[in-house]
């Protein structure tokens, strides 16, 4: 039988958890669950201890630490991720294991397929916010995912041992979800019915700074994961300006046979040259990608 470990990364969940706990210990018996506790200032852990979890602390603020060193410290053949807010059905976790059992590296809680999002959430600028990662995310890594921000996930051990956990907050669901698309893991989305936040449970969310981090972790993935276009892009806009700029230029040299608009010309040599280096670093930093990609091949199969 394979070892399940369900991960719940908390804070100040004491209105929930014990209700998590319960629920994801009926539906998968044989599985560990583990509660991380983030510096909350209740009675979380408490709470976890008594209602059968085991119960570790993370210091450091912010989910993506806690997830860093649930994964770092855990070992299972299957990793369930879920919210300790009690917004997520249990109900679903067998299917999802399941999928991970059949092949699948990453089982995404689809909250937006079946409109549960959009009818329970009371925030309204959430849904605005995750249509706008969904796009930009599909667009610019042409998948074709429902659901990026989900918190409901459940890996396989090959996802888990070669994920790197670099970011700290609530842009990991994005980060991981990048990850996975760039290195080639399967991802499978279950439509999931989503439940708000019982009276009384606070959202750990801003709005508005946290949608700012996630969408700027976008781009900064979009540069170390797709180099080439990144670079060829700015190598595209300088090459732009620097023919704008040298044309005239080139037409005054042409007619009198001397440069008298000098600052142009040095303008226009600096963006031609700029867009030659982007165009070379974009060349060069998709080779270092590709190696990346190859040794963390070789890693997988070296451990399997």
């Amino acid at each position: 039988m394979k070892k399940i470990a369900i991960l719940i990364p908390c804070y100040n969940e004491e209105k929930t958890i014990e209700k998590v706990i319960k629920d994801f210990h009926r539906e998968l018996p044989q599985a560990d669950v583990y509660v991380y506790d983030n510096n909350s200032k209740d009675h979380t852990a408490t709470i976890a201890m008594k209602s059968g979890a085991i119960v570790r602390k993370e210091i450091r603020q912010g989910k993506g630490f806690v997830v860093q060193r649930m994964f770092r410290e855990i070992d299972a053949d299957i990793y369930i991720l879920v919210d300790g807010d009690d917004t997520y059905p249990a109900e679903k976790a067998t299917k999802m294991v399941f999928e991970v059992e059949n092949g699948n590296d990453m089982v995404v809680g689809d909250r937006l397929s079946n409109g549960t999002y959009a009818n329970e959430n009371k925030r309204s600028f959430h849904g605005f916010g995750n249509n706008l990662v969904r796009s930009l995310v599909n667009i610019l890594f042409k998948s074709n995912l429902k659901d990026i921000m989900s918190g409901y996930r459940v890996f396989s051990r090959d996802f888990v041992k070669n994920y790197p956990v670099l970011v700290g907050g609530f842009q990991l669901e994005t980060d991981m979800t990048i990850f996975a698309l760039d290195r080639n893991f399967a991802i499978r989305e279950i439509p999931i019915a989503y439940r708000d936040r019982p009276n009384g449970s606070i959202s750990k969310l801003n709005t508005y700074s946290d949608g700012i981090k996630v969408i700027a972790t976008i781009f900064n993935l979009f540069r170390y994961y797709r180099p080439f276009l990144y670079f060829s892009l700015f190598s595209i806009i300088f090459l732009l300006l620097g023919i704008i700029v040298g044309t005239p230029v080139i037409l005054e040299y042409i007619e009198l046979k001397y440069i008298y608009k000098v600052p142009s010309a040095t303008l226009a040599s600096g963006l031609i040259l700029l867009s030659a280096l982007s165009f070379l670093c974009g060349i060069i930093l998709d080779a270092v990608k590709r190696s990346n990609k190859e040794a963390l091949e070789m890693n997988m199969k070296k451990n399997n």
